[in-house]
């Protein structure tokens, strides 16, 4: 078993307030978010569909590594780029999309098998799994040649 930890600390309110995210790794520490960085247009700070987004595609990229692996294939690079649509709903908001899209290099595979395993490695994920509630996750795979 493994369980990891994260904190945040905010103060103000809601609009004018700013949050500040820690990481138990440290990867994150004291890293700001506040409304503009996650309604508006402030880069200078992250948001939870941002980190949410980059923990589904990191989980989904490492059980593809490993499906691959327990297949007889070796990954060489994989990259995986993720967005996360929060929408409004009623008086709230939702996350009502994650479009996952993957391009690997896996020597000697073939794309039938390659797509197979994509497919079990986003039904397998465990943060796949966490974010079953979301309509709607996509996945565009791509095999490249190395």
């Amino acid at each position: 078993m493994s369980e990891k930890t994260a904190s945040v600390l905010w103060t103000g309110t809601g609009k004018e307030g700013l949050g500040k995210i820690s990481t138990e790794t440290g990867a994150l520490m004291d890293y700001p978010y506040g409304f503009a960085s996650r309604f508006g247009d402030d880069r200078r700070g992250t948001n939870p569909e941002e980190i949410l987004g980059a923990a589904h595609a990191a989980c989904f990229t490492m059980a593809f590594s490993f499906a691959c692996e327990k297949a007889g294939f070796a990954t060489g690079k994989v990259d995986t780029q993720v967005s996360v649509r929060l929408s409004a709903k009623g008086e709230g908001f939702v996350i009502d999309r994650i479009a996952l899209r993957l391009q690997a290099v896996v020597p000697g595979i073939d794309e039938a098998k390659f797509q197979e395993i994509v497919e079990t490695a986003k039904r397998e994920c465990p943060l796949s799994k966490a974010l079953a509630s979301v309509p709607e996750i996509t996945l565009v795979a791509t095999l490249q040649k190395g």
